[in-house]
């Protein structure tokens, strides 16, 4: 099977870094589910907050996809990355609707060390960009 559209403009998107493209991408009715975050994240304007966060903090200079699954409307990407000398592994899980909009985002990370790092850093950027408050750092 060859690369589906929806991920095609993923990759753009994720290793361009182009942020303000994620908007485009995203369903109105899309969730996200993370690693670091007990509760699926609900609604357009959340998700591409997320995900604005996972360009800024993950997708570092180290970070790659390796192998990619795809099905008809989803697709499962393993991505590798190092943040603060952390190496990352983990997978994005990804289903679109047929007007290839993102309607599902799940991300899964291992190991331990790579989720606390991620958290960590994911607090301070959700925190700086005013979408949690800075109480979240306190924990």
């Amino acid at each position: 099977m060859s690369i589906p559209k929806t991920i095609e403009r993923w990759h753009r998107i994720a290793l361009e870094r182009r942020a303000d493209e994620i908007a485009g991408i995203l369903g109105d009715d899309c969730v996200f589910e993370s690693p670091v975050v007990h509760t699926p994240q609900a609604g357009k304007a959340k998700v591409e907050t997320y995900l604005r966060g996972a360009l800024h903090v993950p997708n570092t200079e180290h970070f790659r996809y390796g192998g990619e699954w795809y099905a008809e409307r989803s697709a499962v990407l393993e991505f590798f990355s190092v943040v603060d000398g952390i190496q990352i592994n983990g997978v994005d899980i990804i289903a679109w609707n047929d007007a290839g909009l993102i309607t599902h985002f799940k991300v899964m990370v291992r190991p331990l060390k790579a989720i606390n790092t991620l958290h960590a850093k994911m607090a301070e950027y959700l925190v700086s960009v005013g979408a949690v408050p800075a109480s979240v750092l306190k924990r």
